[in-house]
């Protein structure tokens, strides 16, 4: 732990991690979660100006479909934004792209300030999109700075600290949406707009602190520029060591140029790394989590915790979420990227069929909503403290320069594609299905389970080179799709 902090605080590396989490993945985290609060007050704001527009009161279903819109824009904005990334990350570079995605919160957040006074429930569509977009390009270009700027002994620690910032921009959420703050219905979209004073900062700070040294050197080939950001970031010494490996990686790069989308998918040799990462992903978005974040409101009120109380348990959660993200981070580099996968989506699918039970038997006594709520809060501490820490930094470490930046945009793709399609269907889903909704999260809690016990090799202190040869090595039913494709290539 000394050790760590001594690393961290030798040079600018701990400020600029501070700066990128503050502008990058908190934003993403306060957004998920920062609709769960308002939600009654956005929804009679529909009505009302649905009312002043029409004379005549909406449906609820239409209320419902507006709503749906509303939370599920957030991700189809992202998911442009996660297209975009390698675009506008290699043309302005790592930092110059995430100063100019802060200014596009803070346009976001002046069309959201703005809406209320307009009546005008599309403003919010439109700002929730903007919103989306920064959140997707921000958070995808903050796991690459962090993963080129990280030295191999402590790279799961730095960057699992996205992670870290996501669950923080979730508390802050939670926070700043009691009823005691934020969270009155004539101050719901002050509330909606906290985060772009973040960007304010990270656009007046960031100017001043280095590039990333593995984009410097691989990308621009600029071997004095990147000693330079290595000494800025990590102290004075000699980098002789961290540079080789850099140049390694880059030789590696020439004799495989970065590739487009359809490339990667086309690509044999990193197959597995793509089946892992989207698996993974797949586990995580329908594990149940975004759906707990997003609707927290309704789900607890769902469970039976009186109304005047559901803030004050989500404010309970999200402070649960922060301390086992910081733990996580202390842990990973000690028990590995492995253990907390498969343990977490093990736990959390036990926790899943659990809710479903109480959630049945929630007019049984007044305690057994507690007894739900408890359940729900075990489940987001082993999806903090396992899939969602170990996934941060597993991402970064699966693909080389050439691929990293590709794979990272076809993650983010079908992250926030995954977010939109539940932000739409799980209002309706949670009507029909009730509390079975969670035996589906359940089951895909198991697979995920599943598949990182048996297949998914450990990255803990290897290079990104060694990284890649042994995802090259998995085997099933004792055949290689690696081998056969290199034999398809001579051939």
């Amino acid at each position: 732990m000394v050790t760590l902090l001594q690393q961290l605080t030798r040079g600018n590396a701990l400020v600029l991690i501070v700066i990128l989490g503050f502008g990058g993945s908190f934003h993403t985290g306060y957004h998920l979660t920062g609709l769960s609060s308002p939600s009654p007050y956005i929804q009679r704001f529909i009505n009302s100006s649905w009312y002043d527009r029409y004379a005549e009161p909406p449906s609820p279903q239409t209320v419902t479909m507006i709503w749906s819109i509303i939370v599920s824009m957030y991700a189809v904005g992202a998911l442009f934004g996660a297209v975009s990334v390698r675009f506008i990350s290699d043309m302005l570079g790592r930092k110059k792209a995430i100063i100019c995605n802060s200014f596009v919160a803070i346009v976001a957040a002046g069309i959201m300030l703005t809406s209320k006074g307009a009546k005008s429930y599309e403003m919010i569509i439109v700002a929730r999109i903007l919103y989306g977009y920064s959140s997707g390009l921000g958070m995808s270009i903050h796991m690459i700075y962090l993963g080129e700027i990280s030295p191999t002994k402590i790279r799961g620690t730095v960057t699992l600290t996205s992670a870290t910032f996501l669950s923080l921009g979730k508390l802050s959420a939670q926070f700043f949406g009691l009823s005691e703050i934020l969270g009155r219905e004539e101050l719901w979209n002050i509330l909606l707009c906290v985060p772009a004073c973040l960007s304010v900062v990270q656009i007046i700070v960031l100017p001043f602190l280095p590039e990333a040294p593995r984009y410097l050197l691989i990308d621009k080939g600029d071997e004095k520029a990147c000693k330079k950001a290595l000494q800025s970031l990590w102290g004075q010494g000699d980098y002789s060591q961290e540079m080789d490996e850099m140049l390694m990686e880059q030789m590696t790069t020439e004799a495989a140029p970065p590739r487009s989308l359809l490339q990667l998918l086309r690509d044999r040799t990193v197959r597995w790394q793509i089946i892992t990462m989207s698996t993974i992903y797949f586990c995580n978005q329908l594990s149940g989590m975004s759906a707990i974040t997003i609707f927290s409101f309704d789900i607890f009120l769902e469970a039976g915790i009186p109304r005047d109380k559901i803030r004050y348990v989500t404010l309970g959660i999200g402070v649960s979420e922060i301390i086992t993200s910081v733990s996580c981070g202390l842990i990973i580099e000690h028990t590995g990227r492995r253990p907390l996968l498969y343990g977490g989506y093990g736990a959390m699918s036990a926790c899943l069929v659990l809710v479903t039970v109480t959630l049945n038997l929630k007019d049984v006594s007044y305690w057994v909503p507690y007894i739900t709520t408890s359940l729900l809060m075990i489940f987001i501490i082993f999806f903090c403290g396992g899939p969602a820490g170990a996934t941060a930094t597993l991402t970064s470490e699966m693909f080389i320069q050439s691929n990293r930046v590709t794979a990272l945009a076809l993650g983010g793709m079908q992250r926030w594609f995954m977010i939109a399609v539940l932000g739409l269907v799980f209002p309706f889903l949670i009507s029909i299905l009730s509390s079975y909704c969670f035996v589906l999260f359940a089951c895909v809690c198991l697979l995920g389970c599943l598949y990182t016990f048996f297949l998914l090799p450990e990255t803990k202190a290897k290079t990104l080179l060694e990284i890649s040869e042994e995802f090259k090595g998995i085997t099933v039913c004792g055949k290689s799709f690696v081998k056969e494709n290199s034999l398809e290539t001579r051939l």
